[in-house]
């Protein structure tokens, strides 16, 4: 009798566990295998992603996040992953066959992601880059876990290209950045008309040119917009031509010099092509890679030599 008691007892003490257990994993699909977001008020220190062989790092350091514990990181892309870690829910559930037919069949393997506070694992998830959405991504807590379609509520926002494993997507996205006193020459190539060209030079603070504080003053900050690998398919965007438009040249007083080459660009729409009037595209001796610059940010610093002897 005593036997029967106890076990009804352990009896029902499993079911109240059980109950507990199913009311906070409350969610249709399982709150283990669909729980993508960092829990409220856990602080975030560290970002690991990895594709394979690839690895990046995001770590924060005395109240500043560095890249791969080297350079300091953008603060905007900070800024939007941690917005993306601590408020993405799902959008929709992912049927198998679209999941082979989108992800599988056309071989996108996934950026393995890691959240850390101090050291402590918090989160992990598997996002796949795919442009089959509007949101740029399908994500699984874990390789044999439900896909589904993720996004931040209020945005529609594409979120995917935001796990990058390249350094430079998460570096400052700045081309200049000296003060007058700083630079030591500036050279302007039009390559289109020659005769427009002009060089300053700093000759212990005083110009060879009169009136320049105007013009040198803009290149305490001149950013970029973007990478070009950051772009989405190019069958319909931004189009990047061979033919270079203009090159500057700033070489700072201790002798260090950056190239900047411009370039013009091409939008395809809709099938046509026709020259962008807003943007251009940028690279510099540092890298391979092309950037987009918008002739907003670009334009104070495109001067003819006759900006500097009017008639």
């Amino acid at each position: 009798m005593r036997a029967v008691i106890k076990y009804s007892i352990l009896f029902s003490v499993l079911v109240i566990l059980a109950i507990i257990f199913l009311i906070k994993e409350r969610s249709p699909f399982g709150k283990s295998n669909s729980s993508f977001a960092v829990a409220e008020g856990k602080e975030i220190t560290e970002i690991e992603l990895s594709d394979g062989e690839r690895k990046l790092n995001l770590e924060k350091q005395g109240g500043e996040w560095l890249v791969n514990g080297n350079n300091e990181a953008r603060k905007n892309s900070i800024l939007f992953i941690e917005k993306i870690l601590r408020e993405i829910k799902i959008k929709s559930p992912v049927s198998e066959e679209l999941f082979d037919t989108e992800i599988i069949q056309k071989g996108i393997a996934p950026v393995k992601v890691k959240v850390y506070s101090n050291r402590k694992l918090l989160q992990s998830f598997l996002v796949y880059k795919t442009g089959s959405n509007t949101y740029g991504n399908i994500m699984k807590i874990r390789e044999r876990s439900k896909p589904f379609i993720v996004h931040i509520p209020g945005y529609e926002t594409e979120i995917g290209s935001a796990f990058a494993l390249n350094e430079k997507f998460w570096q400052p996205y700045i081309v200049f950045n000296l003060l007058p006193s700083e630079i030591g020459t500036v050279t302007m190539e039009n390559l289109r008309d020659t005769t427009s060209s002009f060089s300053i030079r700093n000759n212990g603070n005083n110009f060879v040119l009169s009136d320049l504080s105007g013009i040198l003053s803009y290149f305490v900050r001149i950013p970029f917009e973007k990478w070009a690998f950051e772009l989405p398919s190019m069958n319909e965007g931004i189009l990047k031509t061979d033919e270079s438009v203009y090159r500057i040249s700033v070489t700072d007083v201790h002798g260090r010099k950056t190239l900047l080459t411009i370039r013009e660009l091409v939008v395809k729409e809709n099938g046509e092509l026709r020259k962008d009037t807003d943007r251009v595209g940028g690279q510099t001796e540092k890298s391979d890679d092309m950037f987009i610059m918008r002739y907003f940010d670009i334009d104070p610093i495109l001067k003819k030599k006759s900006y500097f002897f009017p008639d």
